[in-house]
């Protein structure tokens, strides 16, 4: 069989992607599980109409986030939850906002059989697969075997596995440099640590204690998602959700699982007086019950040092 080449359109947070795929000769240009899933997370041919790719929902250049406030599926349904970024999960022990996946390869599973995302059950996409020239020599190639489900969730999670990111101002800071941050996110580092106290929740290396925390954005009426509470029924869990890690956070806004805030100040402003935002939340941690009491100097410091988590790759040129 001779080279077919065919081009996928791809709606990307507004923008169009072209994606390139050729039959089973170019499959040679892959030689690793990670090249294929990479390949696979830019590809419609894994949602049942073909009009959307992992890559629509988790933009690239976004830290594979999605810009717009909730994102749409392979049949045009806007979905009910933010979608988070995907850098820096290696380390990871809970997905989804909810915590409902133990890792990555189970969360892959997620958006592919969910009928208001790609609606593709993984028996459906592996069969499709199997029929793909291009994919079934890539797979043979690579997996030595033919496209099956654990095949294929590798792939895309082995991928997803290269997506850490170390490459910052504030990694470079640490490293010795002592001109990497700005002045002003030098301080908003020692706020963040101290008076402002987000270490609690969000340590370590990727800013994430791998906790389930109610900030307070659940009131049973217009706040009505229950988080954690769908995946436990377990009533200490309402409006519990997972602590996000921070690194490139300055270019995944919107921002929180119901995107109710545009930028990072909005974010830091809502820590700083909660109640100003939300009247009566109900099951809101302890440690969220008073104001911070930073000063708009103050705010912009911390914002400053969000900023300076952002791994140059994703810096706006």
């Amino acid at each position: 069989m001779g080279i077919t080449k065919w081009l996928a359109a791809v709606l990307c947070g507004g923008s169009l992607a072209f994606v390139s795929l050729q039959s089973n000769e170019a499959s040679v240009e892959l030689n690793t599980k990670e090249e294929l899933g990479e390949r696979l997370f830019s590809d419609p041919i894994l949602s049942r109409g073909r009009a959307i790719s992992c890559a629509s929902c988790h933009i690239p250049q976004f830290a594979f986030a999605d810009t717009a406030a909730f994102s749409i599926g392979d049949k045009g349904t806007r979905l009910t939850r933010n979608s988070p970024a995907l850098t820096n999960l290696s380390g990871r022990t809970d997905f989804f906002w909810d915590g409902r996946a133990a890792s990555l390869e189970e969360q892959a599973l997620g958006p592919l059989a969910t009928r208001d995302e790609m609606d593709l059950p993984v028996d459906q996409a592996v069969e499709r697969l199997q029929k793909d020239d291009f994919y079934s020599a890539a797979f043979q190639k690579v997996f030595k075997t033919e496209v099956n489900t654990k095949n294929l969730i590798g792939a895309i999670a082995a991928f997803e596995r290269t997506l850490e990111t170390t490459d910052t101002p504030y990694d470079r800071y640490l490293d010795g440099d002592v001109h990497a941050m700005s002045a002003a996110a030098v301080r908003g580092r020692m706020l963040f640590i101290g008076k402002a106290n987000c270490a609690t929740c969000h340590s370590g290396e990727d800013f994430t204690a791998d906790r389930f925390k109610s900030i307070g954005l659940f009131n049973g009426k217009e706040l009505n998602d229950p988080g954690r509470f769908k995946v436990t029924r377990d009533s200490s869990h309402i409006g519990l959700f997972k602590v996000p890690g921070l690194r490139n956070v300055a270019v995944t806004a919107p921002y929180m699982h119901n995107a109710m805030f545009k930028t990072l100040r909005e974010v830091v402003q809502y820590y700083n007086t909660p109640d100003k935002f939300v009247r009566n939340p109900i099951n809101r941690d302890l440690s969220l019950g008073s104001a911070l009491n930073l000063s708009d100097n103050e705010v912009d410091d911390i914002v400053a040092f969000l900023e300076a988590l952002t791994d140059d790759r994703f810096k706006r040129k």
